[in-house]
């Protein structure tokens, strides 16, 4: 049996890592994962990549390491096609940074295919959004805001010699978690300047803006969280707006629904997520109108037990009627039930069924706060959380998903690591 997981985002690694353990290791099945990347970098880590806050390349897991250490195989390409039939992929032409073809255009056959391609940002048509605006779906684009976001301080430090009301202009459109822990993470980025050499810049000298379209910030969180975080966010000086519609982005900054411009030198779309494009109808898989596979509860789609999808790409509507939200954890719990049922299958026993179960959300305000509540089988019912406490359980987080690629040894080894990189290099990344 060929197992193939297209996406090696947090579900998609997590569950090539399990199967490769489980059955690779054995040689009972051969498991591939493919990805358009040479290596994973945890998602909601992103923020902190386009601050230069983490070192992209220190926390990287290279795709190709650990498909060797945990026995399955990795294919670098980017899905362009689906025969359900033949019961065979298409991987797009890979081509060099300079245009060479480097693979033609490849076939890779599945007994099973995992999809498990994740999302990308939704600029939802407004004009000049995709031209004028950077997204944080990958690092690349990550390292790119990073890159400005320095020049941009560059030129600041330079110009306040002689206009001492300069600012550096930031707009970030969505007040979601990337949102609100990007323009916390940007105010300490520019106290660090200042330590590293940037004298003439302080937080005054720092404008970001962030604009909700909704009531408030954190829809996702109870009300009290949210106007937490958003008392916290104006005390770092963030001019937080909600009930502010975007229509349109030029080259000078953005421009709202009430006719006012936000003038910017740098701006960030954050403010919705979809199924990259080439979903629409791959295969002949039924879709959303946000390219998302339409999935049942053993999260296939109805017509092809063969095909399993998780994390962002999936549609699933619980037995309550509501849809299961595009976030990390339902990405995991989602691996760990396709994990199941691959195995179930292998020994023809029944499937199970998909139960999402919310853990609760925390949003970082990097090192000045931590908001958030947790929920399910931590409390009963739910438990606002805050400070310390929140920080201790949010950074929690990534150590499981490095527990769930790494083991118990590697995962506590990596966490030295990072510590004494902590000591031994600078605090932000400067190059």
């Amino acid at each position: 049996m060929h197992i193939v997981v297209v996406g090696g985002g947090a579900g998609g690694l997590e569950l090539a890592t399990r199967l490769g353990r489980k059955l690779g290791k054995r040689n009972k099945t051969k498991i591939t994962l493919v990805d358009r990347n040479q290596t994973h970098i945890w998602k909601p880590l992103l923020h902190e990549v386009a601050t230069g806050s983490l070192d992209a390349g220190v926390d990287e897991v290279s795709y190709r390491a650990h498909a060797h250490n945990h026995h399955f195989s990795f294919v670098l390409g980017t899905l362009s096609g689906l025969d359900r039939t033949t019961k065979t992929i298409t991987l797009a032409p890979l081509m060099s940074g300079e245009g060479q073809e480097v693979l033609p255009e490849r076939t890779l056959s599945y007994d099973h295919l995992v999809l498990a391609i994740g999302s990308v940002s939704n600029d939802f048509g407004v004009p000049g959004i995709a031209e004028h605006c950077i997204f944080l779906d990958t690092p690349t684009q990550a390292e790119r805001f990073r890159q400005r976001l320095v020049h941009g301080f560059l030129r600041l430090n330079q110009q306040l010699e002689t206009q001492p009301d300069a600012k550096l202009n930031i707009a970030i459109v969505g007040g979601g978690a990337t949102g609100v822990e990007l323009a916390a993470e940007l105010y300490n980025a520019a106290e660090l300047f200042k330590v590293y050499g940037l004298n003439n810049v302080s937080l005054s000298h720092l404008s970001v803006t962030l604009l909700e379209a909704g009531e408030r910030i954190l829809p996702a969180l109870p009300a009290r969280i949210a106007g937490s975080a958003h008392m916290e966010l104006r005390a770092l000086g963030v001019d937080v707006r909600t009930q502010a519609k975007v229509v349109k982005a030029s080259a000078e900054g953005l421009h709202t629904a009430e006719g006012e411009l936000i003038r910017s030198s740098l701006m960030v779309w954050a403010a919705g997520i979809k199924a990259p494009n080439f979903m629409q109808g791959l295969g002949g898989l039924a879709t959303n109108r946000n390219n998302q596979v339409l999935v049942n509860l053993h999260l296939n789609p109805e017509d092809d037990p063969n095909i399993h999808v998780l994390g962002d790409c999936a549609a699933c509507q619980l037995p309550d009627g509501k849809w299961v939200p595009p976030r990390a954890q339902s990405a995991h719990q989602m691996a760990s039930l396709v994990y199941k049922n691959l195995l179930a299958l292998l020994k023809n026993k029944p499937l199970q069924t998909f139960k999402y179960k919310d853990h609760g959300s925390l949003i970082s305000l990097s090192h000045y706060s931590t908001v958030g509540s947790l929920m399910g089988n931590l409390t009963r019912g739910s438990m606002m959380i805050e400070g310390r406490m929140a920080r201790l359980v949010y950074i929690s987080l990534y150590r499981m998903h490095q527990l769930a690629l790494h083991g118990w040894l590697r995962m506590l080894l990596i966490t030295i690591v990072e510590r004494v990189n902590h000591i031994l290099k600078p605090r932000l990344k400067l190059h």
